[in-house]
């Protein structure tokens, strides 16, 4: 995207771009993204939190209507309601069993969008909000899901894509956490890039009228999908690497740096 075209379509990731997690948005992240929309762009929380967890940083935000997609693409929703306009799921019974297999201590969860958490036990992090259920495995699968996580309480991340790298997932594509060994399964093709791109084409914005933000793993294919793609300070290295721009950090409103760039609160 030429910086000089006001974006139309903007992706903002949550956590470690728009506010660092367990912490509030800042009132300069707040009100460049209320800029931003009062100019008519269609903002979209772009996040791989539940839709419930999703719900409250748009309602901090004061973001009252548009879409969100939440759950890395999974879910896709209207937030003057909050009722889902598309669900993408996948049987997750194979890959709890590949998992189970890999992990025998993994603490797994699958999302009951707009409803809770479904889980084998406690996480790190994790957003028990509406319903929050302990199950077994077999439970887990009693229905198509949006997502499914995992967390490996026994082992380090090193480890874990060491030991994923070497096989796939049955129906399903995933993504690993910065930091932690925590993986989230989605539907096989289903990423924020992909659920931004039919997006993109049900608004019909030009592709270089788009601009993204995000700062970890799970937004690789959206920065790649974006006209303009900028990596927050705090990225890991592949998304340092991958973006057209670095901003600041998230400590330092690096999200709102770029929205002012053409949006004046």
């Amino acid at each position: 995207m030429d910086t000089a075209l006001r974006p139309e379509l903007i992706a903002l990731d949550v956590d470690g771009t728009l506010l660092q997690t367990g912490q509030p948005v800042s009132p300069r992240v707040r009100a460049a993204v209320r800029a931003a929309v009062a100019a008519g762009a269609h903002v979209v929380i772009t996040t791989g939190r539940t839709l419930l967890a999703t719900r409250l940083v748009v309602e901090e935000l004061g973001i009252e209507e548009g879409q969100a997609l939440c759950s890395n693409g999974a879910v896709h929703v209207d937030v003057s309601n909050w009722q889902p306009l598309a669900l993408h799921t996948f049987d997750p019974e194979p890959a709890v069993g590949v998992l189970r297999s890999l992990f025998p201590d993994m603490v797994l969860s699958v999302e009951k969008p707009g409803v809770g958490t479904w889980t084998t036990g406690y996480y790190p992090g994790s957003f028990r909000l509406g319903e929050f259920r302990f199950v077994e495995d077999r439970e887990l699968s009693l229905e198509p899901t949006t997502r499914l996580n995992g967390w490996w309480p026994g082992g380090t991340l090193a480890d874990m894509v060491k030991h994923l790298d070497e096989l796939t997932l049955p129906g399903a594509g995933w993504v690993h956490g910065e930091y932690e060994p925590f993986l989230v399964a989605s539907k096989q093709g289903v990423s924020k890039g992909w659920a931004l791109e039919r997006l993109r084409r049900q608004l019909a914005i030009p592709r270089e009228a788009t601009l993204a933000i995000g700062d970890g793993y799970n937004d690789r294919e959206m920065l790649t999908w974006a006209g303009h793609s900028v990596a927050m300070g705090n990225s890991v290295l592949p998304i340092l690497e991958l973006a057209d721009e670095i901003t600041l950090d998230v400590e330092e409103d690096g999200a709102a740096v770029i929205l002012e760039r053409w949006f004046e609160n």
